[in-house]
């Protein structure tokens, strides 16, 4: 690697506004963040399904497609 062009790549924190803190590396020091693993939706089962179902029917009963 060429001396000189590489960002300085060292320890930081990244902390989620829910209070969870990570020690990694990065480019970047002490990085705020909004939402985690910790706490997603997605990642903590409490995601709520869309049921989407019946609207294609509902359509094409408006506009009598079917």
């Amino acid at each position: 690697m060429k001396e000189g062009i590489h960002p300085d790549y060292q320890p930081t924190t990244i902390t989620c506004a829910c209070g969870e803190v990570i020690e990694t590396r990065s480019t970047k020091k002490d990085i705020k963040v909004e939402i985690c693993s910790k706490c997603h939706p997605f990642f903590t089962g409490k995601q709520k399904l869309v049921d989407t179902g019946g609207r294609v029917d509902k359509f094409k009963k408006k506009y009598n497609l079917g």
